[in-house]
């Protein structure tokens, strides 16, 4: 036998030994590919949920919602646990290469619970304090309206009612003599309150529980002293009027026009059981819908009360230092509202005001008066003298002012009830709209504007209160009194239209810190809207017109939308927590601070955590380089694979994999459709787009194109037969897309996330929604927060769930850099159409061939 032949059984028994071990250690090395693979997506998938959390929280920074702490709370909650478990899955990843980083999240945590911790209240002082030793530095002590009816009667030399406030510190008194406070809270933690039904049974309860409850007898017998010190001056006839004060009420942008209670004629002897039934509105619907939606919490927000003469009043209404529906035309004016007697018809709605327009001088002149019906209550020298005090008022608080007056009967007094910051509307030009209102006919007319605007929707008509659990979100709401308690559907309302009422109402006040279009004394609203359908709200011209806009006319102001919330402890709150969520202070990961130690937000862990897994993952740390191979179409690109088993067909050698080795179904279609149109280059921007760029790209170095950041350069895919992730970054966006498709519809879905950009925040957000809109056209889910797209589309077969996962490829690749044009409706306009053109005829493509092969 030849050295040759005698050799080869060995070599072969040899090669075979080789062989198997190779295979065993390939094997062995994708068993750790999966695991890691594995681990990653589940930190993917706390990646996405924390993302969504910032998301929730950075819109509720806009303010554009209203919300409360438990809105706070939840959203911090959301973000914390995804962050925990994205760090739990990287200490798994990493197998604890960073012991520091649960210590940083814990120290970031507890700076956030401090903030998320309700104070505890200290309300120290006597129980009753004069009307006439009260001033603005007694605001916390016996709330805004006391306390500026006090200024007003001391500093500013005016007339004012005799009178005493029960103080907040009476107000905590009686709390805790009957242990209330944590009865209340209970109750509201543990209510539903979801929808009205659930807030009038809350409401219901918990006034029971005021009413209920006994006065501490040291505040009984103060009150009673006091009102017997009022009547030894006024005599035997005394009334009194006993009016909320509460901590917060009155306060720029948060009025609670109307919102508390105030009783009048009030008999001496009946005034501690009218104490309580005020202290118990607190608790009214009203209230404590107004209360959530401007997030003032319970505890924030204690009641003080007012104990006041009534006034025998000839006249009274209110008086305007502006004019608040339009401010700054035809010159500034002062508007007043007055009726014969009490001022509770202007206030309450309930009656047509006589109106005075005067000039807004240290001299007043009477440039026009509105006559309702019946006689004028005020001649000419009183319209102007009310002028007079109005503008001074304005002076002393160098602001716009709200008075509400009254004239006494016995000597004509002029005697001020309040006076607070009045709520000015924001104005907006209707020229552009006014072709195309013209072609609607007129249902309503001769209405008068208290809130102005240009909305559409369907008219409501709210009878009664139980008409309130009916009333749709987004609906014209048409009443035949304009009622304050009315209030609590404004925040879901799109506009307002009153049969009675005028601009000083309590509800009009309402109505324009919504900026809410309004229009009040429109003749026959109710009957003429009854069943009218979809309307359009001329609350410029006090009309209400029969169906919407032709297509393409736009209701919105270019003005940026209010931020409702700003100033309230909530919103305060908000933007405490925020500062140790949101931020991003690790940008560079090659920087020697690119540490937990380092690691000042959430935002830091999140960047931190899946930087280094993409590393550990993607960049063969811990696997001698073996993950990962780069894709090539012709060149190589920046794309990189990673096989979980299948996503090949058969075994490919070396650092590179050419697109027709690739066999997963997913990752074919996505590409199909990012190939399918070839792609124009970036959009010419004008000098705002472009400015807009260089200045995101000075405020977020990370987010520079040529910065040293791996992440720039890489897109990631994991793939099986069935399955693609794309964890991708085109630019200065960044996206994610998986998707499974086989064989099991239950399991079948497609999911996009989409956020960022180069363009301000604006152009952002517009870039988003449109997006947005095209997928749901093409049977997507979607939700956009901010920036921020996620879609999804799921329950699919296979074919259809793949037609989805190219409709993605073409997204992705098209929408690149089009946030810089986002502010320029024309080039919008034809991007909606290309792209809608482009998707339309991709679906029609797909349909007929199908093929995933290259």
């Amino acid at each position: 036998m030849a050295f040759w032949q005698y050799l080869c059984p060995w070599w072969r028994k040899r090669g075979a030994s080789a062989d198997v071990g190779q295979a065993e250690r390939e094997e062995a090395l994708k068993k750790a590919v999966r695991q890691r693979c594995a681990a990653f997506r589940q930190l993917l998938s706390a990646n996405k949920r924390a993302l969504e959390g910032m998301s929730e929280m950075e819109e509720l920074l806009c303010g554009a919602r209203l919300f409360g702490m438990e809105h706070v709370r939840a959203a911090s909650t959301r973000v914390t646990a995804a962050v925990f478990q994205m760090v739990r899955e990287f200490q798994a990843l990493s197998q604890g290469s960073w012991p520091g980083l649960p210590g940083a999240l814990e120290r970031i945590v507890a700076d956030m619970e401090v903030r998320l911790a309700r104070p505890q209240d200290v309300s120290p002082g006597p129980l009753l304090l004069p009307l006439r030793e009260l001033s603005l530095a007694d605001v916390s002590l016996v709330g805004g309206k006391m306390a500026s009816l006090g200024e007003v009667a001391v500093h500013a030399g005016l007339d004012v009612p005799d009178g005493f406030a029960v103080t907040v510190a009476a107000y905590e008194r009686f709390m805790a003599y009957n242990d209330l406070r944590g009865e209340l809270e209970h109750c509201i933690r543990a209510a539903s309150t979801a929808g009205l039904d659930a807030l009038f049974s809350l409401s219901t309860a918990l006034q029971q529980r005021v009413l209920a409850a006994q006065l501490p007898p040291d505040l009984e017998e103060a009150i009673t002293a006091a009102v017997a010190d009022m009547q030894a001056r006024a005599g035997e006839d005394l009334l009194l009027a006993v009016r909320s004060s509460a901590v917060g009420e009155d306060m720029p942008g948060v009025s609670f026009a109307g919102q508390f209670r105030s009783e009048l004629n009030v008999p001496p002897e009946e005034v501690c059981r009218v104490w309580k039934e005020v202290v118990a509105c607190k608790y009214a619907l009203a209230a404590m819908t107004y209360r959530r939606q401007h997030g003032i919490p319970d505890h924030a927000m204690p009641m003080a009360v007012g104990v006041l003469a009534m006034v025998r009043a000839s006249a009274g209404g209110v008086a305007y230092s502006r004019d608040p529906v339009a401010p700054g035309q035809q010159g500034e004016r002062v508007v007043i509202n007055a009726v014969h007697g009490l001022p509770v018809g202007v206030v309450d709605g309930a009656q047509v005001p006589h109106v005075y327009v005067c000039s807004h001088t240290n001299a007043p002149e009477l440039l026009e008066t509105r006559q309702a019906e019946g006689p004028l209550p005020l001649d000419e020298g009183q319209a102007r003298r009310l002028a007079r005090v109005a503008v001074a008022l304005e002076e002393y608080y160098n602001a716009p002012q709200d008075v509400e007056w009254a004239i006494d009967s016995t000597d004509g007094r002029l005697v001020i009830l309040q006076s607070r910051p009045l709520q000015i509307a924001s104005s907006l030009d209707l020229t552009p709209h006014m072709d195309s209102l013209n072609q609607l006919p007129v249902l309503a007319d001769g209405g008068v504007p208290v809130s102005r605007g240009l909305v559409s929707g369907t008219a409501f008509v709210a009878r009664r209160e139980a008409d309130m659990l009916a009333f749709p979100e987004g609906a014209i709401l048409v009443v035949e009194r304009a009622w304050p308690r009315w209030a609590p559907l404004l925040s879901r309302a799109a506009g307002l239209v009153s049969e009675s009422g005028g601009v000083a109402g309590h509800l009009a006040s309402v109505a324009r810190e919504y900026a809410l279009p309004a229009v009040f004394s429109l003749p026959g609203a109710c009957r003429l809207l009854d069943s009218a359908g979809a309307v359009t709200l001329d609350a410029h011209n006090g009309r209400v017109l029969s169906g919407l806009p032709p297509q393409g006319a736009s209701l919105t102001s270019s003005a940026a939308p209010p931020c409702l919330m700003a100033g309230s402890p909530v919103y305060r709150c908000l933007q405490e927590v925020a500062q140790f969520v949101t931020p991003l202070h690790l940008l560079w990961p090659d920087a020697p601070d690119f540490t937990p130690e380092h690691c000042r937000s959430l935002h830091d862990i999140i960047r931190f955590c899946h930087e280094k897994a993409a590393g550990l993952v993607f960049r063969g740390e811990g696997l001698n380089g073996h993950m990962g191979k780069q894709l090539r179409v012709g060149a190589r690109l920046q794309y990189w694979v990673v096989d979980m088993g299948g996503g090949f067909d058969g075994v490919v050698a070396g650092p590179e994999v050419e697109l027709r080795r690739i066999a997963s179904r997913p990752m074919l279609a996505f590409w199909k459709g990012l190939t399918a149109v070839p792609w124009a280059g970036p959009p010419a921007t004008d000098a705002g787009g472009f400015m807009s760029a260089v200045f995101e790209s000075a405020m977020n170095p990370a987010l520079e194109s040529t910065a040293a950041n791996d992440m720039a350069e890489r897109n990631i895919f994991i793939i099986d037969a069935h399955y693609m992730l794309l964890q991708a970054r085109y630019g200065y966006h960044f996206c994610t897309i998986e998707c499974r498709a086989a064989g099991e519809i239950h399991e079948n879905f497609v999911s996009f996330q989409f956020k960022g950009g180069a363009a301000d925040l604006q152009r952002r957000c517009l870039r988003a929604a449109l997006l947005a809109e095209l997928l749901e056209e093409q049977g997507f889910r979607s939700e956009v927060r901010q920036d921020a797209l996620f879609a999804i589309a799921e329950g699919l077969d296979e074919g259809e769930t793949l037609q989805k996962a190219a409709l993605l490829g073409y997204v992705l690749l098209h929408s690149r850099q089009t946030d810089m044009l986002m502010q320029d409706q024309n080039r919008v306009e034809v991007l909606r159409r290309t792209w809608r053109t482009d998707m339309a005829a991709l679906v029609q493509d797909w349909s007929q061939s199908g093929n995933l092969k290259y």
